[in-house]
């Protein structure tokens, strides 16, 4: 159920703000609704929050099981160490690239010396390193003193003493000539030895950090509740009136919501406090929170929800008990395969087995997880589909568990209706088709029963009343139109009733009363007006319902992919297993193959189970999932 809520208001002075927000996160009740905040405090608090951030990316990987209990101030200050280290670290490496490549560049010059060759200038001997093409050197003016170090095929590496009266004789060499380096190439070695040392002590001092992973998270779990807290705290909107002497007093107020059942605290603690209250109704327009409240076994659903972002508006339905029985049965039809549930019912109980030894509260995760794994095994032992095994593979005693109608085991046996005749009839893939069609029928009844009983004090649940008479005779179109016209025919009678002809009239009179009160807010007039400016939309909205219907036939179509996969990967692996290294080869394959396909399936859970809950059946219940999470302002921290 959607827990019930009050709208309130709160007044207070504008010089207890603070006092008041630190009174209302103890009381841990109120959902505030301020988006907006500003002021330094704020901004800091966010740079505190991206230092931390930033911190944690560097030690996650060097987390230690030894972890320290430290403060929020000692976090930061860890942060800003971290911080201050890695940009050290940053700066060696940047040194350590230049002078590597500094190396590079005179590595076929020797050891170099940039001192000595001062030494010779300041003794008056000019002399500079060239490294230019043989041709270049060879002509060379006789007068030009050279000292040739080393020579190729292509180029020429010399020394050249300069002279008073060579200046612009040199000038075009210019372009050959070796830029020395500031100090040695062995000073640059010994450099090296230094900054990787120091390298070293930077790395090993942040991955002593690594036992503060949790505390660093645990710290921005506290600044982001300062961060609420300034967002509430400069965000209230403030009001100046003047008192009976005609000085400036300072009101501040917010809006906000409680649950109903706890709106006696609120007003116990305004009144103690002196707080002006007003409390209302929420409407329409209101940005209501939503807080679900449902019995331990619905709420195994909340995971998955959580996971989509998937919350009702707070004037919309709760369908969590709706959604987790049927993505139960979507799940089993979509894997299919009662070998696949087993290893999902395996790896969900691993882990609950694990929290009860240690007796600790069992993820709702994995129960959930383990509840999908059974629907899985269910519809496998229904169907007789175990890892892609055909029928003759599987022990008898499985086939003997498999429901007829739907089971591998007589999928080229053709099932004769009592109303067919002759060879007319169904097949095994026919039957499952009419079992995913009435799934369709099913769930989309009970979204527009459940808009009728909502409207139950209204003509306009004669339109919800109407949009389920046209499922019922669009459910035989769809039987007759895609499954078999021939055993769905529409002169079919049954016991003296004109199944066909009833189809038809259910369609019609449930297209009329639609059409009449599905726009009714107490005036008839108005409610066949808003229909016709909509004819387009009304028209559309009966076909709607027929592929509404038809798209659930998606459950059928993607198990029988998976099927297909897994027996596919079957037929592969099954020659191998004749020598020992091919055996190796085939458990290879079928671990990959039956691996792949599991994952595949996940994902077809995702875009096609997923989608009849959140798309067909909640655009039935005029769902559009826009509600977020009531939020209240707390101290805990999450």
């Amino acid at each position: 159920m959607i827990v019930p809520m009050k709208k309130v208001s709160l007044i207070i002075m504008g010089d207890k703000k603070t006092e008041t927000l630190k009174k209302l996160r103890k009381l841990g009740m109120v959902h505030i609704e301020i988006t907006e905040g500003s002021g330094e405090r704020l901004n800091e608090l966010k740079e505190q929050i991206s230092l931390l951030e930033s911190a944690i990316f560097i030690v996650e990987n060097k987390k230690s099981t030894d972890e320290k209990e430290i403060t929020v101030d000692e976090s930061l200050n860890i942060a800003r160490e971290i911080a201050f280290l890695t940009e050290e670290k940053k700066n060696c490496q940047s040194e350590q690239i230049a002078l590597n490549s500094e190396l590079e560049r005179l590595k076929e010059w020797g050891e170099l010396e940039p001192s000595s060759i001062a030494d010779l200038v300041n003794k008056g001997v000019d002399v500079s390193f060239y490294e230019m093409p043989k041709t270049e050197y060879e002509s060379l003016d006789d007068s030009v003193k050279t000292i040739k170090l080393s020579s190729n095929k292509n180029s020429v590496k010399c020394l050249l003493i300069k002279s008073e009266h060579e200046g612009e004789i040199l000038t075009f060499l210019n372009n050959y000539k070796l830029e020395l380096p500031q100090i040695s190439t062995e000073e640059m070695k010994q450099k090296l030895v230094v900054l990787g040392d120091k390298i070293k002590s930077i790395d090993e001092k942040i991955l002593s950090y690594g036992s503060c992973t949790n505390a660093l998270k645990n710290a921005i779990k506290a600044c982001e509740k300062e961060i609420e807290f300034e967002i509430y705290a400069t965000g209230m909107a403030d009001e100046n009136l003047s008192d009976d002497n005609n000085r400036n007093v300072s009101v501040a107020y917010f809006k906000g919501y409680i649950e109903t059942d706890n709106l006696d605290k609120l007003k116990d603690t305004a009144k103690s406090n002196s707080w002006g209250l007003i409390v209302e109704e929420p409407t329409q327009e209101d940005d209501v929170p939503t807080k679900l409240k449902n019995n331990k076994f619905v709420s195994l659903i909340y995971p998955l929800t959580d996971f989509l972002g998937a919350v009702p508006g707070y004037f919309e339905y709760d369908i969590s008990g709706w959604f987790l029985a049927f993505i139960l049965i979507f799940f089993g039809i979509i894997f299919g395969d009662g070998g696949y549930g087993l290893f999902i019912c395996a790896v969900a109980a691993i882990p609950i087995i694990k929290s009860l030894a240690a007796k600790k509260t069992v993820s709702p995760t994995f129960l959930l997880i383990g509840l999908l794994g059974l629907s899985t095994v269910l519809w496998g032992t229904l169907t007789c589909t175990w890892f892609g095994l055909s029928p003759e593979q599987i022990p008898q005693w499985l086939q003997n568990l498999s429901i007829p109608v739907i089971s591998n085991v007589y999928e080229d046996r053709i099932w004769h209706p009592f109303w067919t005749q002759g060879d007319v009839g169904l097949t095994t893939a026919q039957n499952l088709q009419i079992f995913c069609f009435s799934l369709a029928l099913i769930q989309l009844t009970i979204a527009h029963i459940k808009g009728a009983k909502r409207n139950k004090s209204s003509l306009k649940m004669l339109g919800d009343i109407g949009s389920i008479l046209q499922l019922f005779g669009i459910y035989y179109l769809v039987l007759s139109l895609v499954v078999n016209p021939e055993v769905f025919s529409f002169g079919l009678v049954i016991s003296g009733i004109p199944i066909g002809a009833v189809a038809i009239a259910l369609i019609g009179l449930g297209f009329v009363l639609s059409f009449v009160f599905s726009n009714y807010e107490g005036n008839i007039v108005k409610s066949i007006l808003a229909s016709l400016t909509n004819i387009v939309s009304v028209l559309l909205g009966v076909v709607n319902v027929f592929s509404d219907i038809v798209s659930y036939i998606r459950l059928w179509a993607v198990g029988l992919a998976g099927a297909a996969i897994a027996a596919t990967v079957n037929e592969l692996a099954g020659p191998l297993f004749g020598n020992f290294l091919f055996m190796i080869i085939a458990i290879v394959l079928l671990v990959f193959g039956h691996g792949l396909n599991m994952i595949l399936n996940v994902l077809s859970v995702i875009v096609h189970g997923i989608r009849l809950n959140t798309l067909e059946f909640s655009s039935h219940l005029d769902m559009s999932w826009s509600g977020h999470k009531f939020k209240p302002f707390n101290e805990q921290i999450d």
